[in-house]
């Protein structure tokens, strides 16, 4: 097959070069996009008679043709005309001849993939923040049935304070919300039209950029034609926002994993999200939590890989850029499959509420609510902490908690003490006296869910 580029050339192209060049094995996936694109720059043409409008016409009706074979799966691509451009192109040309050749009037390949992979990221920035929402939300309405629910909280993966187990999924909550703004950023940073740009001076030809910009909804036209076709910052953009959202996910996968292990015990995977071992009758493994985890690597090394693909490239488009796309669509692809398995997995899971009770009553937990009570009754907070620290000590070397130890211990320590330091070390009271702002009070905690369902509505 003749090569639309081969005017210039005394020979064929190698078969292995061929296969190594062409991209149209994963490119295909901008198939709607490319083809969108094209149709409004052929309506663009007709418009400002840079070709016969009726030829524009013909041209837009056989690309809207072409699409739907191509969903209907009646299209085979061909690896000689490398990409999936220049196989549309190609298509449209058997079909209408010569007015077919006329569509990449005013165009290069450089400014068209361009467009096409801001289209793409723009599509699926919006299909990932609508994922994360649905997770978000998911994780709300758990939290809504556990605002009692106490559990420890941890640092250093020690017990550390009381909280609840509502208050712990409101953290991620956050941490989702945050993802879901860093995709609409990045469908912000490809709202820029870079078609019009040419292969890499602009052209000659009196085009239209804004209109076509308006059809394609985007919010701006690229000012300096040699980034308009070498940016790929917002692909950067994007494989920045999978990678961050990736570390979250694993985070919470790593939570889960200790969870449902039988050292913890807080939580039990419903069957159809745990696997079995191929030897070990008994196991039952929390393995989408560990994929999960372990995918994180792998969106991670899309990220920098593209990074370091990008960081020696001058101006303007070179071939290297050809590798954006993979990076981009495995990223998708990875996220995608997570977030949505990763939801269905917390949605089904048991939380053994007794076990996390009994765990935040054991370690201590409460011994800040015990300073506290002193620094209430006139004790300085430094000397308070050393106080409840020998007390803790004490209940170390005798087996016991502080709920445990008799008032007379208390008092050995020191005098202050009084019968009203049970009621204070109460989990129940620790938790809802933690009443301000973003602490894990009952009410705070409701307050919190009530606000973040509403923000999920308006984002």
């Amino acid at each position: 097959m003749k090569k639309m580029w081969g005017g210039r050339f005394s020979k064929k192209t190698d078969l292995l070069t061929d296969d190594f060049n062409s991209s149209i094995s994963f490119d295909q996936r901008l198939y709607k996009q490319d083809i969108t694109g094209s149709i409004a720059h052929a309506r663009m043409l007709g418009k400002q008679n840079i070709i016969d409008p009726r030829e524009s016409k013909l041209i837009i009706q056989t690309l809207e043709e072409i699409l739907l074979d191509i969903e209907a799966g009646t299209i085979e691509f061909s690896v000689e005309m490398e990409d999936i451009h220049m196989n549309v192109e190609a298509i449209l040309t058997e079909r209408i001849g010569d007015i077919g050749k006329k569509l990449h009037t005013g165009r290069s390949r450089n400014d068209q993939v361009a467009t096409d992979m801001r289209l793409y990221v723009k599509d699926i920035a919006k299909d990932s923040k609508s994922l994360i929402g649905k997770l978000a939300a998911t994780l709300l309405d758990l939290a809504q049935e556990h605002t009692e629910t106490i559990m420890p909280g941890y640092t250093h993966l020690q017990r550390a304070q009381p909280i609840t187990f509502a208050h712990h999924l409101m953290a991620y909550v956050e941490m989702f919300k945050r993802d879901m703004i860093r995709m609409e950023q990045v469908r912000a940073m490809a709202d820029t039209l870079p078609l019009g740009s040419g292969a890499l001076a602009t052209t000659t030809y009196p085009l239209d950029r804004e209109s076509v910009a308006a059809e394609l909804d985007f919010s701006a036209v690229s000012l300096n034609s040699l980034d308009g076709v070498s940016d790929r910052d917002f692909c950067v953009d994007f494989l920045e926002a999978a990678a961050v959202l990736m570390m979250h996910l694993s985070r919470f996968s790593e939570e889960i994993i200790l969870w449902c292990s039988s050292e913890f015990n807080f939580v039990t995977l419903d069957d159809a999200f745990s696997t079995g071992s191929s030897i070990m009758p008994q196991k039952k493994n929390p393995d989408i939590a560990e994929l999960v985890r372990g995918k994180t690597g792998r969106v991670y090394g899309d990220l920098m890989g593209f990074l370091t693909t990008m960081k020696g490239i001058p101006l303007a488009y070179n071939k290297d850029m050809q590798e954006d796309k993979e990076p981009v669509f495995d990223a998708y692809d990875t996220i995608k499959i997570c977030v949505i398995t990763f939801a269905k997995m917390v949605k089904t899971m048991t939380v053994n509420k007794t076990v996390m009770k009994t765990a935040a009553a054991g370690g201590f937990s409460n011994a800040t609510d015990a300073a506290d009570w002193l620094v209430k009754h006139g004790i300085a907070f430094r000397d308070a902490h050393e106080i409840i620290g020998k007390l803790v000590f004490y209940g170390l070397e005798h087996k016991k908690s502080l709920d445990q130890l008799t008032l007379d211990e208390y008092k050995s320590v020191s005098p202050v003490f009084d019968e009203t330091i049970y009621e204070a070390i109460d989990l129940t009271v620790c938790v809802n006296q933690r009443n301000i702002i973003g602490g894990p009070a009952k009410a705070r905690v409701e307050q919190a869910i009530a606000f973040n369902q509403e923000w999920l509505k308006q984002n």
